[in-house]
């Protein structure tokens, strides 16, 4: 008798953990550890790794040059990425205020990089979120996507890859950055 119940037991406990699972998946976004994304408003497709052990985002960038507009700090610097759709090479030029700085410290040594607010189109949402700016020639995804943005999309799921395709147009909507919008955990 008591394995039976025992099993029972088990049996609703699988019931329960699976509709409270299916719950919180309906709930949020579920998003796999690599995903299409388009850069905005430049609209290049690349592949974006969401990576939970970063703070910050990162954007592939070269030529960062800091200057001073209206009074305040900007960075002029080059998006230069694989475009997936067209598998060619894309570039373009932007401007945009400094947001704040970011000082990396790693085996290297000791990396400061300019913080950017940039868009990106998850899905059918563009997100305007904070990008540290890098030379990522070196890494496999020009566009490492870190907490403080995965926040904002939902939920990853480390066993699935490219479960979203980019489809957003000029009546998509947009998730706005805003500063207090920020879970404490997560960081500021």
């Amino acid at each position: 008798m008591r394995i039976i119940m025992r099993r029972i037991f088990i049996v609703i406990g699988l019931l329960l953990g699976a509709s409270i699972s299916q719950a919180n998946t309906e709930i949020q976004n579920v998003f796999g550890w690599v995903e299409n994304a388009t850069l905005e408003p430049m609209g290049a497709k690349v592949k974006a790794k969401l990576d939970t052990g970063a703070l910050t985002s990162s954007m592939h960038a070269v030529d960062v040059e800091r200057f001073e507009k209206d009074g305040e700090e900007w960075v002029r610097f080059k998006v230069k990425v694989e475009d997936q759709n067209e598998k060619e090479m894309v570039s373009e030029t932007f401007e945009r205020p400094i947001y704040r700085d970011l000082t990396v410290r790693g085996a290297g040594g000791k990396d400061d990089r300019p913080v950017v607010l940039m868009k990106i189109c998850f899905g059918n949402t563009i997100y305007e979120e904070q990008f540290g700016l890098d030379n990522r020639s070196d890494m496999l995804y020009p566009v490492l996507i870190g907490r403080r943005t995965i926040q904002h999309l939902g939920v990853v799921d480390v066993t699935n890859t490219f479960m979203h395709e980019p489809k957003c147009d000029e009546n998509s909507p947009v998730q706005a950055f805003d500063k207090n919008n920020t879970d404490a955990d997560i960081g500021s």
